[in-house]
């Protein structure tokens, strides 16, 4: 049983007038995230590369667009207070990718980062974009970068939040670690509990609000994770190899610009890696948002959104 709200069709759900988006609404009043009185905010599915695709889509259909991609376990929910702020301006598209949120498991279990890349690009060829600006977070942060080396003229510019060719290995141990003890629960309070160690800051308050965006509800009864959990289970290697690295010699053929955003206290990205990789960037600038690690629009939105507003305001537009 799903937890939340979703299109089941092809029949956009209008999503201002659910629980869900009070709720949100709750969580921006509480943050301090500024938006527009009234904001367009649609749940949709679209079919492509012979699968379902869930996005949410928000703001005006004539304001330049945004796509955003979300890290490995998460969905396009986790954008959610960010393209409430960002609908008073732009046309934001968060995609569920491949097996994560509510989008269609892959059923040859392939999930390499060089598929994700080539669904991303799919999807803006098939929402007729011209040009979008793509920000990535983490996994959603590779996929953006492997989607640019293929073609550095398809987005207009990039965001690039806490990732990077570089990272480190003994903070992606600890966040595989958390997901693997993440799997399944007999209720939901205790999975809130273990989100609440391993992410001291976000409000225990937002953390319920958002856990039903994560979680599923199996016929036994009991909570499991809506990402595939498939390739753990049937162990099958994360890809690898040239279509799915990406090297600080492949970032030097970016001729597009490039906003690197890295967590100041991120267990990922060092600020040594931030600075070999923005250094790299042809057109590249690199900002460190204090308070938050790794999730960094998740743990601290509003320095999230104070770091690419200049950025945005320069470069989402032509």
């Amino acid at each position: 049983m799903y937890l939340n709200t979703f299109a089941h069709g092809s029949a956009p759900l209008d999503m201002t007038g659910t629980d869900e988006f009070r709720s949100l609404l709750a969580s921006a009043a509480d943050l301090g995230i500024a938006h527009a009185p009234e904001v367009p905010y649609r749940s949709c599915n679209i079919v492509l590369r012979q699968m379902r695709f869930h996005f949410l889509e928000w703001g005006r259909p004539d304001a330049p667009p945004i796509v955003l991609l979300h890290g490995g376990h998460q969905s396009a929910h986790s954008w959610d207070l960010v393209s409430l702020h960002l609908a008073q301006r732009y046309r934001v598209l968060a995609l569920d990718q491949r097996g994560h949120g509510d989008s269609e498991w892959a059923r040859d279990v392939l999930y390499s980062n060089h598929e994700m890349s080539l669904d991303a690009e799919a999807f803006i060829s098939a929402m007729g974009l011209h040009r979008p600006l793509l920000i990535g977070h983490s996994m959603g942060g590779r996929n953006a970068m492997l989607l640019i080396r293929r073609d550095p003229a398809l987005p207009r510019a990039a965001v690039i939040v806490d990732v990077g060719p570089e990272l480190s290995d003994k903070g992606r141990s600890v966040i595989t670690g958390f997901v693997q003890v993440n799997q399944e629960f007999d209720d939901l309070e205790h999975f809130v509990s273990n989100v609440r160690k391993y992410d001291p800051y976000r409000p225990r308050e937002h953390i319920e609000r958002t856990v039903k965006y994560n979680m599923l509800q199996r016929a036994d009864g009991k909570f499991v994770s809506k990402c595939d959990s498939n390739p753990r289970r049937l162990n099958i290697a994360r890809g690898s190899g040239p279509l799915e690295n990406i090297s600080l010699q492949d970032v030097e053929r970016f001729d597009l610009p490039v906003l690197l955003v890295r967590g100041a206290n991120s267990n990922i990205l060092a600020p040594d890696a931030a600075d070999r990789f923005a250094a790299a960037l042809p057109r590249g600038s690199l900002v460190t948002v204090p308070d938050c690690g790794h999730n960094v629009h998740g743990q601290n939105t509003k320095g999230f959104i104070a770091a690419l507003s200049d950025f945005l305001q320069a470069n989402a537009a032509g």
